[in-house]
Order: C-alpha cells, then structure tokens, then sequence
C-alpha cells in the first residue's frame, strides 16, 4: 500500500510534459537553387535556444511539447523566414521539409563604392577621400543602412576613413602603401564574385584571418567551389560615373574529376553622366580555377583585373558654382567637336593567386597563398613652360579679380585646346631657326608597382568552444614612380627644365634637357618594401560567455633610390637613401555576455600602433629623400560597448564608443602663391606636414529592424559622433626653392578642437521595405545628415600668419576676432535626403530573372556638399584679411556637391 502511494505521490509531481511524447522537429534549409545553406540561424520564439543549419542545411529541434511554434530562418544576403507550425500529442517526428531562402535582391553588391573622382585631384591639399563600406547585406541595420543608404552621401560610420580599413582575398591585403587606403578599382565591376565577404566583422571587432584595423574587416575567399553552380548574366543603367554595365559570370561548381571554374567578366561604360566631362570606360575579369585531389587537398588558381579609364570632375569654389552650375567641371574642353578631359586615370593592376588549401585531422586547416601583382596607375595633367596657367578657374580669371565679366567668363570656362596646340606651333622655332621645347604639354603621374605577397592561415579547434587562429604574412613591394610625357599637343620635344626656379635641369646628370612623348621628365624615383607581420587569435565559447583574443607584430623596412640628381639637393636626391624602419604591435579582444538566447551585451577593445605609409615617410619624395620631420608610428586606442538584441519581431544594436589616435602624421601638397614682407617667396609646390597629430572620436550608434507585420519592416539608424583635433601638432614645409621650413618658422598650428572632415559627425535614417510572398519588394528612406565641416589648412593657423617677419611682432590690426574670423572652421548646412527602391524576381521554369531599380536624392537636392578643403595659399595676414573682407574671396574654398537625382537600374538572368 505505501508503494502504491509512494508512485501515485510520484507521478504527481512530475511535470506535465512527461505525461505526453516529446517531439523532434526538423527541416532542411536551402537556397532557390537548391543548394543547402551552412548555417542558417533558425530561432524558435518559444525558447531561448536557437539553433544553426549544419553543413547539408539540416537542422532540428527535440523535445518539443504539443503546441503552436514560430520560427524564423535567417542568413545573411538572404531574406529572412517566418515559419508557424502545430505540435500534436503522440507526433514523435515532424518534418517540415525544405525550407527555401531567396537571395536579397537589395543591394547590388557585398560592397557599396562610392564614385571616387574626387580623390583625383591635386588641386588642393586636402586629405579629402570617399568611403568605400565594407558592409555586406547582414543582419545589423546599422551595418546595412550605413552602407547602402548614407553610405551613398559620404557617411564614414564613427568618422573612420578608407585609411583604416581592411580588405583581404585569400589572406593577401589589398591597401596601398603608398597612402595606406584601399583602391577598389582594382576590382571593380566583379559584383557578382566579390559580392559577399566569407568573414565580414565591422569595426574593431578581432577578425580569424588578420588584425585588422578600426575600419572593420572584409575577408573574400576566391575558391572555386565555393561559388553556387550557375550562369548568371545581368545588365545595368545609371546615371552616376558610368551609363551601362554588362556583367557575365560562371561557376561549374566540382565536376566528378574534381576541378571547379567560375569566370566573370564585365564592362562600363558611358559619357552622359550628371557632370559635365565625365566619361569612363572599364573592363574587368575574373577567373578561378580549383583542382580537388582529395576531401581533404586542394589548390586554387586566382586571377583578376579591371582595367579602368576614367575622366574626373574638380572642386571648384562657390564663386565659379553660382556662375557655372552645379554640374560644372574645368578639367575639359572641345577639340575636334568632342569633349576631351585633361584629368584621366588609366589604371590596370591585375593580380594573380595560387592558394592550398590542405585540412589537417579532424580540426585543423593550414591555407597558403602566393601572389603577384604588377600593373600601372597613370593620372594625367595640364602642365606649361613659359606660359600663363591654361585652368579655367585660376583665380585672376574668376570675375571677383576683375579681368573677366561674368559672361566672359562662361564664354572661357573650358579648356581651349586649340589655343594650347596653335601656342605650340607658334613655339617651334625661335628667331634663328633653332628648335623650341613646347609651352603645353599633357603629362601623367606614373605608378608601377610591383608586389610579392606570401600569406599563410593555420586555424584548429583545442577542443568543441576552443579555436586558435594563427596568420602570417610577408610583402615585397618595388614602387616605380615618375612622370612622363603623355602628348606634346602639336610640339617637337618638352624641355626638362623647371620654370618655376631658373630654369634648372631637373636632372643635372642628364645633358639632354629634351623629352618626347613617353619620356620621363621631372621626377623618377622608386620604393622599395619588405614587411613581416605576424597575428595570433583565439576564441572561447561558453554557455553564458564568449571571449575573442588577438595580437600581432609588424616589421618592416622602407627605403627610397631616386634616378634624377636634383640642382639643390644633390647628395640627397639620386641613388639610395638610409632604410626607415619601423615595428608595429598591438592587442584586440571582445567579451560577448549571453543573457539570454536573444539579449547580449559585447564589449570591444584595441589598442595598437600603425607605421607610417610612403606619403607619411617622405615628405617630398619627388624630390629628395629626406623623412618628414617629427614622423612617428600613430597609437591607436578604441573601445566600444553594445547592447545587442536578436528576437523575432525586433533585432537592435546600441553602441558606444570612444577612440583617440595619437602621434598621426598628415600630408598636403598644394601650391603656394605668396610672398611675404621679407621677399621669401612661396610660389612654388609646398608639401606640408603636421606632426604629432592628436584626434578624439567619441559617439554612439542606434541600428533597428522591426517586423512591423510578417511582410513589413521598419529599418532605423542613428549615429551622434563628434569627431575632433585634440592639441596644436607641429607643422613643416618642403618646397624646391625654401628647403625645410620648420616650427622656427611656423610655429605650431593652432587646430585643438576643430572637427576632423569628411564625413558628416551626426546622421539619421528611417525607412521602410515590404516583402511580398510572391517576391517582390520596395522601400523607402528617409536620412538627414548633420555637423559636416570643411577641411582645414595647417599653415593659416599657424602664428606666422599673423606675425610680422620684419619684426617678429603682429601686423598692425591684429586682434584675437579677426583671427578667429579669418581662422574659423566652416561648418556646411544640415542636409535632408530621400532614398528609394524596389524589385522583383520571376521563376521561369530553371531561369530565375530579377529586375530591380534604386533612386538616390530623390528631391534633388543640390546644396549638400559631399567635401571641400581650405586653399593654402593666404598664409599672412593682410592677404587673409582682405580675401576674408571681399564680397567674392579670391582663395574661397574648394568644394565638390553631391550630383543630385541618381538611379541604378539592374536586370539579372540565372540559370
């Protein structure tokens, strides 16, 4: 009797669930293909443990209890589903059966670039230079609308320019020595294979294949096999840098015998763009090639190019915009009936890979790249000898200075290329008979690189939540730099000579002072590099804690041999200067606290240095080897603390963080047309540097997503940052006629609390996407962007501008005001932007068609300017006063707007 009770007493106490079987659910999840997807994230709404897709896409859920369920499947770059279903009592299985993701037609690509013309310039000193997000269409809103949204005006999340960032293909990084930034011409147009990144971490979050930098990281592994099986042909219409786009790819996935191939190719192409004298055409290809000679052995061949012509746009100041327009650029004009611009860049830079990929045990893979790259990056210019400056903008032209009225200005505002050729012809021969070099010639700035890059990833699992990443790296770079003549316009030969100083030979050991078309004149240099660079990462998993490590040391050695002795600086121009060497470290890591399965609160930190880039090292590179003054290996400390919630209706990221770089060194060169009481001129090209630079960038972000109903999301961002120069750097000068000008002269410029420019310090975005079941899509957005500041000069905050060099005391009327007048930083007006988009997909028997259009600045707003930099040239008081006190500034700024109305247009094919 007591046992009878003892298990009735039992029983009862027992939770219910016992009392019914417990079900296993399960699914597959794939792609509209019909290839599965690795991991998949499927979060059930009715408990915290969410699970991911295995390698064939299965996955499942046990001991699930009689009721109704929800579940979501998301993926990144594919649109999420909701899927409900009913648990029964006595149902020990439920299949429910493939699950299929459709590829997220938004975006156009893994990365958006923003058309980088601007950068092409060197009319100013500006360290001005267009973000390029690194951002994939993934499951942060932030990342996404940054992106694709504001990303489209310039933003730069967290002020962070191309500088820092990092893109790596098969363990090889892809930024320039020369300035450190990442040049995405060299593949631009291979959307379809540089779509998505394998590993794509934003920020300063530790990356397993490098260090990275506070930019974020984006990884792409070119392997073969790892593109889906298709043929996919697309064509594109805009109105932005190019007109038309045509892009081919193929992927044959693994054939029986173990090869895969995947071939991409593209082209664009136009000259009716928004501005004036833009045109561009631009091939690009792609080709991978992967042998598998066992589950566990492989080796890839990578190869890839895209050679780009393309004409840019100039800044110009308000002055020449309200005579001109908007749409105005100086750098053209008609020959022959058609439009011929003077600022083209032609560059094609190619890059082959050999990658193996060898898997070690049951938790160990060790991949080894080699690669070479080696091509030319040409940008052509007007240049004259003994002859008044053929730019339509030079200031004496400008109606302000009084020569030209306002028409005669528009009658004069292009380029004259036949009076640049009849100038020359008009030149050949002197009074005696004898040959005369040209007056107008078009040169090109020349850049060859060649660059070796080893890359070596090791990566094992100590155990289930353990894993240990190891990278080494090593680059031999050889930079070949000059410039040539590109045409002669019409002349015999240029004369090798400068203008600008006596007419001395540039080159004192050459006799011949006459150059032809293809000769190189004036500079001729090259660099050499070789650096070592070693990371180490690790990552923990727990129930409740995730904790990622990562350090790394760089060293390396620069060095630059000049092939032209220069007249004033002959023990320090030709041959090979000292080495200049420098060694990096530092440390990353992040602690992800699990409060629940969708609740997360990760903290991030760094702390590192970063060595100088070429145009750091160098001030005057041209011409002399001599270091920049002051130059120094910049510190790095960045923290970021975010709340992160991932649930079904609402996914949310608020971020806070706080970076400071110390000891950064920046470069202007810009040329200078003054001259001050003494009679010590400075027209002449300067170089100018500030060392020793300290900057604050402190802000937070807010990123939303929510489900407003199964078909309807609401999308929002905001990001409040201020982003600001925190002391008074030293500041040098390098010209050919002064040499060395340092603080004795200058003294330190005056910048602790001006904003860093570039990106605008505050933006906000709000939008909505619907999703039609039957796969088609549109939205919206709304951005308003604040606090964007004008780019600043060094030297007209220096006490040289207002010191007497007569006396060494201030010029008469100087007074605190007017210098704060004269000296403050321009901030432009707050900007209002409405965005949108929409598309569809059609299932055609095996052929999957798309078509999608995006319209930027739909109100067509012409006032926001997208960058500017101060003229260096008033750097004395009298001249800045009165340029100030006019109602037209001779050396107002130098600003580019953003172009107005753009569209993107996109029609796919697969099969």
């Amino acid at each position: 009797m007591i046992k009878k009770l003892s298990l009735i007493s039992l029983f009862t106490l027992l939770p219910a669930s016992y009392y019914f079987a417990q079900t296993t659910v399960f699914a597959y999840v794939k792609d509209q293909d019909g290839k599965p997807l690795e991991r998949a994230e499927v979060d059930l709404a009715q408990s915290t443990d969410d699970v991911t897709a295995d390698k064939i896409g299965y996955f499942q859920f046990t001991d699930l209890q009689p009721g109704h369920y929800l579940i979501t499947v998301t993926k990144p770059n594919f649109d999420s589903k909701i899927l409900e279903f009913d648990v029964i009592a006595d149902e020990k299985r439920k299949d429910l059966g493939v699950i299929t993701l459709n590829y997220n037609l938004g975006t156009d690509a893994g990365v958006v670039v923003i058309d980088d013309s601007a950068s092409d310039t060197e009319d100013g000193g500006s360290a001005m230079q267009p973000t390029v997000g690194l951002l994939s269409s993934g499951r942060d809103a932030f990342q996404n609308v940054s992106a694709f949204e504001l990303g489209a005006y310039w933003f730069r999340p967290r002020g962070v320019d191309n500088r820092f960032e990092d893109v790596v293909f098969n363990g090889v990084p892809m930024s320039k020595n020369d300035d450190g930034r990442i040049d995405f011409s060299n593949w631009g147009g291979l959307n379809d294979v540089m779509r998505y990144p394998y590993e794509n971490v934003d920020n300063i979050t530790p990356s397993e294949y490098t260090f990275g930098n506070l930019g974020g990281v984006a990884y792409y592994n070119t392997r073969a096999s790892s593109y889906r099986k298709q043929t996919s042909l697309a064509y594109s219409f805009t109105n932005r840098s190019y007109m038309q786009r045509a892009m081919a790819t193929y992927s044959s996935g693994i054939t029986k015998n173990g090869w895969a191939f995947t071939f991409s190719g593209s082209r664009r192409w136009g000259d009716r763009a928004i501005l004036d004298g833009v045109y561009q055409d631009a091939y690009a290809y792609f080709a991978s090639v992967e042998k598998k000679f066992s589950d566990r052995h492989s080796i890839n061949f990578t190869g890839f190019g895209s050679p780009t012509y393309r004409a840019s746009n100039a800044p110009n100041t308000q002055e020449v915009y309200d005579i001109m327009g908007k749409n105005y650029n100086s750098y053209w004009g008609w020959q022959d009936g058609e439009k011929r611009n003077s600022r083209i860049r032609k560059v094609f830079e190619p890059m082959f890979m050999l990658t193996d990929y060898l898997k070690i045990g049951k938790n160990s893979n060790w991949i080894n790249t080699v690669s070479y790259q080696i091509g030319s990056d040409a940008r052509s210019r007007l240049d004259w000898f003994h002859g008044a400056d053929p730019n339509p903008t030079y200031y004496r032209k400008l109606p302000s200075y009084g020569i030209y009225t306002e028409d005669e200005f528009r009658q004069n505002a292009q380029i004259n290329w036949t009076s640049l050729y009849n100038a020359n012809k008009l030149n050949l021969t002197d009074m005696n008979g004898d040959a005369r070099g040209a007056v107008y010639t078009v040169v090109e700035d020349v850049n060859r690189d060649k660059t070796f890059n080893f890359a070596s990833h090791f990566d094992t699992r100590l155990n289930d939540n353990w894993k240990l990443n190891i990278n080494f790296n090593y680059q031999n770079l050889k930079s070949d730099n000059f410039r040539r003549v590109k045409d002669l316009l019409g002349a015999n030969f240029a004369n090798n000579l400068n203008a600008f100083d006596n007419d001395i030979r540039y080159n004192i050991d050459d006799p011949n002072v006459q150059v032809k078309e293809g000769d190189r004149t004036q500079y001729s240099y090259e660099l050499t590099k070789n650096q070592y660079s070693l990371n180490i990462s690790s990552e923990i998993d727990y129930n409740k804690w995730n904790v990622m490590a990562s350090i790394f040391s760089s060293y390396s050695e620069s060095q630059r041999e000049g092939d032209f002795r220069s007249f004033r600086f002959q023990n320090n121009s030709k041959g090979k200067s000292a080495i200049y060497d420098a060694l990096d470290s530092g440390i990353k890591g992040r602690i992800t606290y699990k409060i629940n399965g969708k609740n997360f609160i990760v903290y991030s930190g760094a702390f590192f240095s970063l060595a100088p880039t070429f145009n750091e090292i160098y001030i005057n590179p041209r011409v002399v080897d001599y270091v920049t003054p002051g130059v120094k290996n910049q510190m790095i400390n960045s923290n970021e603390l975010s709340y992160i919630l991932r649930g079904q209706i609402l996914k949310l990221r608020l971020s806070g963080f706080y970076t400071t770089i110390n000891n950064a060194t920046e470069i202007s060169r810009y040329y200078a047309d003054v001259n001050n009481p003494t009679g010590a001129s400075l027209s002449t090209l300067v170089n100018e540097a500030m060392t020793g630079v300290n900057k604050r960038y402190i802000g937070a972000e807010l990123g939303f997503d929510v489900k407003i109903t199964p078909t309807l999301n609401a999308i929002g961002v905001a990001s409040v940052g201020e982003y600001k120069y925190t002391n008074n750097p030293n500041v040098a000068t390098f010209d050919d006629i002064n040499e060395f000008r340092g603080s004795n002269v200058w003294g330190k410029t005056n910048i602790k609390d001006y904003k860093v420019a570039g990106t605008p310090q505050k933006a906000f975005s709000l939008g909505l996407k619907y999703n039609s079941p039957k796969y088609w899509w549109v939205g919206a957005s709304a951005n308003y962007l604040m606090d964007q500041y004008l780019d600043l000069s060094a030297l007209n905050k220096t006490p040289y501008m207002y010191t007497n060099p007569l006396n060494g005391d201030p010029y008469d009327g100087v007074t605190p005001e007017l210098i704060q007048q004269i000296t403050a930083q321009k901030k432009f007006d707050d900007q209002f932007m409405l965005n949108a988009n929409a598309g569809k997909s059609f299932l055609l028997g095996k052929y999957r068609m798309g078509v999608s259009i995006s319209v930027n600045n739909i109100l067509n707003n012409r006032n926001y300017v997208t960058g500017g930099f101060e003229q260096g040239r008033n750097v004395s008081f009298p001249d800045a006063l009165a340029d100030a006190q006019r109602a037209t500034p001779h050396f107002g700024p130098k600003l580019w707007y953003d172009r107005g109305t753009t569209f993107f247009t996109n029609v796919y094919l697969r099969f």
